[in-house]
């Protein structure tokens, strides 16, 4: 596969997204909100906009109404902190949430080997050192993002806080419980 646009036709199976090259993680194990959000380095304020606008959805326990606590995944945590970067480096919302589309619908195999790179413009996804040499021989690649360093930026931050199990009673419903009791 040439370094390319990340649009057209998905080239690997969508559920190999976000699979390869990651730890091993408990998908029943999430992150509340504001773990997520310092782990990601971004503000609770996006992290819930990202959510509601389906940019990052929590994949072990959305939002099911007042009190309900979202959880996010290791998988999720690490793209928040790829969009981060992504607009930290003057990419348009609209433009990420295209890239984060296309990636999910082309999937990739070995995440820890693969470096986004962009024009300022698009997002071109690379899956070898001969792809980022090509971009940026033909001068369109004016940055890179290693996606397997963020992972293991992610991993580090991660140990140091508490994953939580989702609860079969919602955290509302568990603060009335006490308060009667």
């Amino acid at each position: 596969m040439n370094a390319g646009e990340l649009s057209g036709e998905p080239q690997f199976a969508a559920d190999l997204l976000f699979t390869d090259g990651l730890p091993d993680m408990d998908d029943e194990v999430g992150y509340g909100g504001a773990v997520a959000a310092r782990a990601a380095g971004i503000t609770y304020r996006q992290l819930d906009y990202w959510a509601r606008t389906e940019l990052v959805e929590p994949t072990v326990r959305g939002a099911k109404g007042s009190g309900s606590k979202r959880l996010y995944g290791f998988r999720d945590i690490l793209v928040l902190k790829l969009v981060k970067r992504l607009l930290d480096t003057g990419i348009s919302l609209q433009q990420i949430r295209t890239a984060v589309d296309q990636l999910r619908a082309a999937g990739i195999r070995d995440l820890a080997g693969t470096t986004l790179m962009s024009d300022g413009a698009s997002v071109y996804l690379c899956t070898s050192n001969d792809e980022v040499i090509d971009l940026v021989s033909r001068g369109q690649g004016v940055f890179g993002i290693a996606v397997g360093k963020v992972l293991r930026e992610v991993e580090s931050t991660l140990v140091d806080f508490d994953a939580q199990v989702p609860e079969t009673v919602d955290e509302l419903s568990a603060r009335r419980a006490a308060r009667t009791a």
